[in-house]
């Protein structure tokens, strides 16, 4: 600890290229020791002094970030329109008129997205538990951006 009698001047300003446990997230700007940026963070590639020239390198940085962004939720958007209208129908062996022999997967609804022309990664369709009965349900999708979208699967006894 400093005594009361120092100034702070031993502190600098930098900004995060990175993400770091103790001090913050990537792009934002922290005080820190000046022995600990020179001699770790700077060095090591964690940070970058916050200077003018860097602090305009920044905010360009932050409104490119912010253009993919929106670019990014405009497209969430419009496929989780094209999604709400989709509605599979996924053929299972079942015992009787309800319980399936197995049981319906994310993966498997992917794939069947994918056979429509829609191609979604199987972590991003969320169900609470695999589904284990013939009926109709409604399941949502989580697209970039945040975005959610829902679309309506029958899942129907396969005669075969």
């Amino acid at each position: 600890m400093q005594p009361a009698f120092f100034p702070d001047i031993y502190q600098m300003k930098i900004i995060l290229k990175q993400d770091h446990d103790n001090l913050g997230k990537t792009g934002e700007v922290v005080n820190v020791k000046d022995g600990f940026a020179m001699n770790y963070l700077i060095p090591n590639g964690v940070a970058m002094k916050a200077n003018t020239s860097n602090m305009k390198v920044l905010d360009e940085i932050k409104k490119q970030q912010a253009k993919k962004l929106e670019k990014v939720i405009a497209e969430s958007q419009k496929l989780a329109g094209e999604l709400s209208g989709v509605q599979l129908e996924i053929k299972a062996k079942a015992a009787d008129d309800i319980k399936l022999f197995g049981s319906v997967t994310n993966g498997t609804i992917a794939e069947a997205l994918i056979h429509k022309g829609y191609t979604i990664d199987k972590r991003n369709i969320l169900l609470e538990e695999p589904i284990k009965e013939i009926g109709s349900r409604t399941v949502d999708i989580k697209l970039a951006g945040n975005v959610m979208a829902q679309i309506s699967v029958s899942v129907v006894k396969d005669e075969a």
